[in-house]
This record gives structure tokens, C-alpha cells and sequence, in this order.
């Protein structure tokens, strides 16, 4: 079944530093992109010429334990990745970084995004004499730059070779063997990846967080269709070498992906989210008495509501960050309670107030419906709620695990249905426009396909990647 609310598929980082601290680095850089995927982990490193890996289901912290960093070498080179699935089975072989030995070396790679044409690709390489144990667009995407690595001769002619065939999004790193990192991003720019350094050497992250959190100062983003070569800390090639006649950088970085205090390609993602909520108020406003966000995702844009609209923001909700993925509900009555196991309203703010609920999405509708039952059964007088996206009317073929178009209740109703379907006294979408004007300061236009069908890349309805 379909959560109530959308997943990334994953978070990568890459570094390249003059001491052994690659493992730890790395390390602390997925833990602080956690965000992005919960399902599974991973870290390689080199060793001489060799590459040591270790990856496995469970949080960053869950797969490596004290004693699995105290076993890993030191290092001065790493890639790792941490995982969402979108509907396959969540197991290791599943989990990147995925490792792929050819005649003349070894690489390692991890991948954030949805190839679409993989399993064509796929159908090729393998009469080729080319094994495939896992469903994942990275295991295909790895063996196809061994194939054209093999066939030309030099790792970089068969990256390029190999990604000029993908269609759809990668934000993918490479580590070799030979002790070379290489960064590409697709030319559209749908996912997010940046550079930054310090007196040690150079990392590549998802989002400038990582950076941020393992003592890394900010350098620039790379580019749609650009391939970073990372050898001793330093950048030894760099190049555009793919391009596209349209970019879209996907617009959920904003509103729900990326952690706040990242920077997407020029864009604070908190003021875009700020300015959601302002641009909300703007367009649907209410009387009411108190404005609170869902947490987390909703915060910003509450934040950003009540500023604009002068109602008082207020904690709405008390979470419960220790549950984990680790909560069981034996009867359908405990599932029902589920929401208030994670959010909890907080009766003193919203007890006879008209409430403006603030949240970044409606993907089934079903988690909006329980938290305003439950907002009403600690006596909210009045529930309005505002969403800082756009209607969810189309899947994602991307990297976003929206779900096909039947379980989108906006495919399936109108916004008044959805509002009586949810119990709300009012609801209101931000526009595509007002998204837009949100997040004026991208340097990149973005995707809007999963609102109004207009995707950067023409996608047919049954074809998705194998990112699972």
C-alpha cells in the first residue's frame, strides 16, 4: 500500500581527501542526508588498487555500527549512498553502491534518480555475457560503463559513452580502482548535486547540508551534462559532454525533498518554502484564528503563511521522532491511531480556535483526513487546509515514488471533493505559477510533470525505472 506522503529515492556522496578520513566523512554525509532514503546504506572505499565495500538494509547508523567503521581501512577515497525503494523488494542486493569488475579494473557507483530506458539497455548488455542480479537502474547503469569503459579503453570515454544512452535522471558518482572520482549529473538537471571543499580535498553531495555537516565549504553546483574528474583532491578533467534541448530540475527539492538549510541550485530551500506559505496566503486566504504547520515538511510554509496573512503561528503538533520505521499496528483500530503515534495535536493552541493547517502535499488523501479528525477531536473549531504544491494529478518516472494515477486522489476529484472527502472547512493548492514565483531564484526551470503532465522528457505511461 501507498504512504500518504512521497519518498526520494536517494542521497550520494563522493570525496576525495589527503588524509585516511574518506570512510568517516562519508559517513557523516549520509547521516545528514538521512532524509533522502531510510531503507539501506552504503560506503566503498579504496584500498591500493582494490575497492572495499559494505552495505545492507537499515538506517546509516543501523548498517554501520561502531564495529563495521572500526573494520573499514582508512582511506583517502569514498562513494556512499543512502536508499529508498520505491515499490521492490528492499533487500541487499538492492543496496548501492553497486561494484562491477571488467578486464582492466573495478569501479563503484551510486546513483539518485529513475533511468527509464533501462530495461531496454538491460535486454542489450545481456546477450553480451552480462549478469544482473538486482532490480536497479545503477546495477544497469554500472554495467553499461564497464561495457563501454572495455570497448574504449579509458574509464571517462566509457562514462560519457554510457550516460549519453540513459534516459531519464542520474546524479551519479563513479569511484575506480585506480583512484579516480567521477561526478555526472543528466542533462536536464532533475536531481540536485553540488561540490564543495576545504584544505583537505574535495566532496560531491546531493545537497550542500552534507557540505555544510562534514566541514566543507560550499564551491558551485554541477551542472546539467557535466562530468567532474576528481584525482588527489583535486579536479583533473571537466567538461559539459551531454546536453538536452530542455531542462527541469524536479520541483520537489523544494517543497519536500531537500533538507531546509540546503542550497538547490541557487535557491534556499527555506525561503522557497517561506515563500510558498506567503504566496498561499496571498492566494487563498482565511479568516482564522491560529496558522500551524504538519511537521516537518510543513513548517517553513506556515511559517511563511502566517507572516504573510498577520494570524499567529502556532505549534500545532507534537511529534514523536523515536518511532523509526519500527512501529507495528496489529489491528486496522492501531493503524488508524497510527498518525496520532507520530503527530500528537497539541490541545492549548488549537482547542476552539479556526485553524489554518499548512502541509506540503495531498498524495491519497488519507493522512489529511485523520489529522483534521484529529485537530476537530481536540476541539478545533474550524480546519482550513493549505497545500504548498500544486495538485498531484500524474506519476513521477523520475525518482519520485508517485504512485500510478488511480491512488491520486486529485486525479480522481475535484478540489471541493477532496475537501469534503478530507473533512476540511476549506482547501487551497498553491499554483504552478506561484510555485514557480516561490522558487524565482533557481538558476534552472524545473519539472512540473506530476502536476500538469508537462514533463521535461517525454516518458510513456508504462515506462519506469528500475530504481527499486
Amino acid at each position: 500500500m501507498y504512504e500518504d506522503k512521497l519518498h526520494e529515492e536517494c542521497a550520494v556522496f563522493g570525496v576525495s581527501v589527503n588524509s585516511g578520513e574518506a570512510p568517516g566523512i562519508t559517513y557523516n554525509g549520509l547521516l545528514s542526508m538521512q532524509h533522502r532514503g531510510q531503507e539501506g546504506a552504503g560506503i566503498a572505499v579504496t584500498k591500493g588498487n582494490a575497492l572495499l565495500y559494505h552495505k545492507d538494509v537499515g538506517l546509516v547508523s543501523e548498517v554501520f555500527t561502531k564495529e563495521v567503521m572500526s573494520r573499514m581501512p582508512e582511506s583517502n577515497m569514498a562513494v556512499g549512498h543512502a536508499r529508498y525503494s520505491t515499490s521492490g523488494a528492499n533487500t541487499p542486493n538492492n543496496v548501492q553502491p553497486f561494484i562491477q569488475e571488467y578486464l582492466t579494473g573495478r569501479i563503484a557507483a551510486v546513483h539518485n534518480g529513475n533511468i527509464t530506458n533501462g530495461a531496454e539497455i538491460k535486454a542489450r548488455l545481456e546477450p553480451l555475457g552480462l549478469d544482473f542480479e538486482a532490480t536497479s537502474d545503477t546495477e544497469i547503469i554500472t554495467a553499461l560503463i564497464a561495457y563501454h569503459t572495455v570497448q574504449s579503453g579509458e574509464l571517462i570515454h566509457g562514462v560519457v559513452k554510457a550516460c549519453s544512452q540513459l534516459v531519464g535522471a542520474f546524479s551519479l558518482l563513479i569511484l575506480s580502482g585506480d583512484h579516480k572520482l567521477i561526478a555526472i549529473r543528466d542533462p536536464n538537471g532533475y536531481r540536485p548535486l553540488c561540490l564543495g571543499e576545504n584544505e583537505s580535498g574535495l566532496v560531491v553531495a546531493s545537497e550542500t547540508c552534507a557540505l555544510d555537516s562534514t566541514g566543507f565549504h560550499f564551491v558551485r553546483d554541477i551542472e546539467p551534462g557535466e562530468i567532474i574528474v576528481i584525482e588527489d583532491g583535486r579536479i583533473t578533467f571537466d567538461e559539459i559532454c551531454l546536453s538536452s534541448a530542455r531542462r527541469g530540475l524536479c520541483i520537489f527539492e523544494f517543497i519536500y525533498f531537500s533538507r531546509p538549510d540546503s542550497v538547490i541550485d541557487g535557491q534556499s530551500v527555506y525561503e522557497a518554502r517561506f515563500n510558498m506559505g506567503r504566496i498561499l496566503a496571498r492566494e487563498h486566504p482565511v479568516d482564522a484564528d491560529v496558522v500551524c504547520g504538519a511537521p516537518d515538511s510543513g513548517l517553513d510554509a506556515a511559517a511563511g503563511y502566517a507572516y504573510e496573512s498577520g494570524i499567529p503561528l502556532v505549534t500545532g503538533f507534537v511529534k514523536n521522532r523515536y518511532i523509526g520505521r519500527s512501529f507495528i499496528f496489529p489491528s486496522q483500530a492501531q493503524r488508524k491511531n497510527a498518525v496520532k503515534m507520530k503527530l500528537n495535536p497539541l490541545r492549548p493552541t488549537v482547542d476552539g480556535k479556526r485553524v489554518v493547517l499548512v502541509d506540503d502535499s495531498i498524495v491519497r488523501g488519507t493522512t489529511s483526513e485523520l489529522v483534521i479528525q484529529n485537530l476537530r477531536s481536540v476541539g478545533a473549531r474550524e480546519v482550513h487546509m493549505r497545500i504548498s504544491s500544486p495538485p498531484f494529478r500524474h506519476p513521477c518516472y523520475y525518482g519520485t515514488d508517485v504512485p500510478t494515477e488511480e491512488y491520486l486522489i486529485a486525479n480522481q476529484s475535484s478540489v471541493e471533493e477532496i475537501r469534503s472527502k478530507i473533512g476540511a472547512d476549506s482547501l487551497g493548492y498553491i499554483s504552478i505559477d506561484g510555485l514557480r514565483q516561490a522558487c524565482d531564484q533557481c538558476r534552472l526551470p524545473f519539472c512540473t510533470g506530476c502536476f500538469n503532465g508537462e514533463y521535461s522528457v517525454p516518458c510513456a505511461p508504462n515506462v519506469k525505472g528500475e530504481n527499486k
